[in-house]
């Protein structure tokens, strides 16, 4: 295999299961894309910003040898396309949760808890200033939770127990696919921009190159993409 297809092999693989699956009668994921489509495109704006200064920063880097060689200034296509493949296959598991389990929606526990996260979102920032991808990530998360309950009345089709639910089932496939690339490495980080923790580093290849940041970075970009989601469905409905 030629290696320097090697991230967009993660992607497409990635994306192959939720795509087939988006005709399913029950969830039928496809009559969701006039929504879905546009709420990919903001989110997916500030991470490519984001993820181009960082890149330039030396914050993280991409392997010239497992990626096409086509980039959008500072970053290969792949990392260009990966914003809107990862939330196409997990705002597709969201929408299972709530075709399937539409009793989730409405709980208390998921608005105090994501305001919860939010609070220590908020500390962390504030904990780790210096440390870019912590610091960022943290911050980011922070307020973007807090816009949430500051316009609540603004965000009324987004539901905090069904994005939590999915997000805990979404972190499992999404580790996977993390784990082989910074395992391989697609992607590497500068350790002196994190806080050095890496996610199972008790276990073998490829899982044990995971920044713990990864999650809460990942989350962030789902968050953002479900809440848009939900706002264009309910402006529609």
């Amino acid at each position: 295999m030629n290696l320097h297809y090697t991230y967009f092999i993660l992607l497409a693989a990635s994306l192959a299961g939720p795509l087939l699956l988006s005709f399913d009668k029950k969830v039928a994921y496809y009559k969701q894309w006039k929504y879905l489509f546009p709420a990919m495109i903001l989110p997916a704006l500030f991470f490519i910003v984001w993820d181009e200064m960082k890149t330039r920063n030396g914050v993280w880097s991409f392997s010239e040898t497992h990626t096409v060689g086509v980039k959008l200034s500072s970053l290969p296509v792949e990392e260009v396309l990966f914003f809107f493949v990862v939330p196409y296959c997990c705002v597709f598991i969201y929408c299972c949760i709530r075709s399937y389990f539409p009793q989730i929606a409405g709980r208390k526990w998921g608005r105090s808890t994501l305001l919860l996260m939010g609070e220590a979102f908020f500390v962390i920032a504030v904990l780790t200033w210096g440390k870019d991808y912590t610091f960022y990530t943290a911050l980011f998360n922070a307020l973007f939770i807090g816009t949430l309950f500051l316009f609540k009345k603004w965000f009324t089709g987004f539901d905090a127990s069904s994005f939590l639910i999915s997000y805990s089932i979404i972190v499992i496939p999404f580790l996977i696919v993390n784990g082989f690339l910074t395992a391989i490495p697609v992607v590497s980080y500068n350790d002196a921009e994190n806080l050095g923790f890496r996610i199972f580093s008790f276990l073998p290849w490829p899982m044990h190159n995971i920044p713990v940041e990864d999650i809460f970075y990942g989350m962030l970009l789902i968050l953002m993409n479900v809440v848009l989601f939900e706002k264009l469905r309910a402006n529609r409905r």
